[in-house]
């Protein structure tokens, strides 16, 4: 099958906002994920999806750093989750969170989880059981990687629409194959990876130099973004970008690529003015606002 390059079609666009709307309208997003010294990432995926339009965020994070989690922003709301003696995800929240799966329009899983039985246990079955659209990033990833060995079909099927934002090394843990290579060589592996899930439900975004997003039949190269931005936390960010897109009611396909290219448009306009060297994660949050401005959204 001969796989359509979309790279060059038009972006959708967020619909203009009605007058009398409320943030009930703009998507309730779940962000499940943080451990001990790691809170920050699941606080700039939240301060993210905030940015990118989300109605209401809510982080769900160990008990033991929800407090650092709720510092970075009051716009945040949060729940504690049990933690084991390491300060990682236990298994035993399973119950709370799948009792929550029609309370959030959108989960977005990983930032800052961590690696564990546990974890992986609860990403797995959390993939497979939750109906809402999810976002799957970091250590989710290396959770779902890791639960393939013992279910080699753990992608098929799943509950609801899911997009996989993997670097080239999660996709090559994920996948078995290389993240590396030129872009049709990058669009061809993804479709390979999509085509486990046998519904056609999946979307992966394989990040990089022109982040390759494919859906098994058609692929597109997202062009904006700079190496400034290989630092740790942009992955975060646009997991936090895609999950706001979502709860605002695009379909999947379409909001992995408006949110590749919205996240890298907000590096590149960061870049250009606080140079590539200096740049941090918090700054594409920062630059989202004129990055969307600029897409006329």
């Amino acid at each position: 099958m001969t796989l359509i390059d979309r790279t060059n079609e038009p972006l959708v666009r967020l619909a203009p906002r009605q007058a009398d709307s409320h943030k009930g309208d703009y998507g309730r997003v779940l962000v499940v994920g943080g451990s001990r010294g790691m809170a920050g990432a699941p606080a700039i995926t939240g301060m993210a999806a905030l940015r990118s339009g989300a109605g209401l965020v809510t982080l769900a994070t160990p008990a033991g750093v929800l407090n650092t989690v709720a510092s970075f922003s009051p716009c945040t709301m949060t729940v504690p989750l049990v933690q084991d003696d390491d300060g990682l995800l236990d298994f035993a929240n399973i119950l709370d969170l799948a009792a929550a799966r029609d309370a959030y329009d959108v989960w977005a899983i990983g930032p800052g989880m961590g690696r564990s039985l546990g974890v992986t246990e609860l990403v797995a079955q959390l993939y497979r059981e939750i109906p809402k659209p999810m976002v799957v990033d970091a250590d989710g990833l290396n959770a779902l990687a890791a639960a393939q060995q013992r279910n080699p079909r753990i992608f098929d099927k799943p509950a609801g629409p899911r997009l996989l934002t993997p670097h080239p090394g999660e996709f090559a843990r994920l996948s078995g194959a290389s993240g590396s290579g030129s872009t049709t060589e990058r669009a061809a592996r993804v479709a390979e990876l999509v085509k486990r899930d046998s519904s056609g439900k999946t979307v992966v975004i394989l990040k990089g130099h022109e982040s390759v997003i494919g859906d098994g039949e058609q692929w597109s190269a997202n062009k904006t973004g700079n190496p400034g931005m290989a630092t740790g936390g942009t992955g975060d960010c646009l997991t936090g970008v895609a999950a706001a897109l979502l709860a605002q009611g695009l379909g999947v396909w379409d909001a992995a690529r408006l949110a590749a290219h919205v996240h890298g448009l907000a590096g590149d306009l960061a870049a250009a003015e606080l140079g590539q060297v200096s740049l941090i994660a918090t700054d594409l949050i920062d630059y989202l606002p004129s990055a969307f401005v600029a897409m006329g959204c």
